[in-house]
């Protein structure tokens, strides 16, 4: 039977005690941790999900996955985009960050398409060159429920974005970062009214970043954006 595009996922690493995991002798234990919605999108679309151990060598994937999806979660390092911590920084993981990036390092020379979400963009960013701002209060909506629309984001017209969602495409808000500085061979292919950028696209390669949540919508299993990625892992 024919199997999908395999789909890397990336995740965190926490210890049981983070978790609250009983019993409390292991509470120092590591856990690699994924949400599942990720993984439902991606099969929803036809692609099977592999879930990415933080604690593997990221180039023992490049040959091996057909594309890739970066994930929302922790705050990136802000040294690696050349400035100091801000005081409203959230958690970081500096192990993730540099797993991560040299995801991105096997994705550029294998030419894989690579979807990220909400941290995920960011990440495209910064291994390009650019930068966030550290802290945007009125994006963080972390006291509503996740599939709760929150603002618009208009697409610009003949874009990848624009093509799977049409001019504009209502949206939920999770995030308290947002890019600042575009990096070199991007294209700002989407904004939220009051000029957040939320969607980019690489001018070069197949690689797209939304900075809301497609995963925890309810378009999920429907969701075009899942449905480009298997595709373009596919080809």
């Amino acid at each position: 039977m024919a199997s999908g595009p395999l789909i890397g996922i990336t995740g965190r690493t926490k210890t049981a005690g983070e978790l609250n995991m009983k019993p409390e002798t292991f509470r120092d234990l590591y856990l690699d941790v994924f949400y599942c919605d990720y993984a439902l999108g991606v099969i929803a679309a036809g692609g099977l999900p592999v879930f990415l151990p933080g604690s593997a060598d990221p180039a023992d994937y490049a040959d091996r996955l057909d594309g890739l999806l970066l994930t929302g979660g922790t705050d990136i390092e802000p040294e690696r985009y050349g400035q100091a911590p801000s005081p409203e920084l959230y958690t970081r993981e500096p192990e993730r960050d540099a797993f991560e990036l040299s995801l991105l390092d096997g994705a550029l020379d294998t030419g894989r398409p690579v979807l990220g979400i909400c941290r995920g963009i960011q990440v495209l960013n910064v291994h390009g060159g650019g930068t966030l701002h550290q802290h945007v209060p009125p994006h963080a909506c972390h006291d509503q429920p996740p599939d709760s629309i929150v603002h618009r984001v208009d697409l610009a017209e003949g874009s990848l974005a624009a093509s799977l969602y049409g001019p504009s495409i209502n949206v939920n808000s999770l995030h308290h970062q947002t890019i600042d500085n575009l990096a070199d061979g991007y294209e700002v292919t989407g904004r939220s009214d009051d000029g957040a950028i939320e969607v980019i696209e690489a001018r070069h390669r197949p690689w797209l970043g939304v900075q809301w949540h497609p995963e925890l919508m309810d378009s999920r299993d429907r969701d075009p954006v899942f449905d480009w990625l298997v595709k373009s892992a596919s080809a």
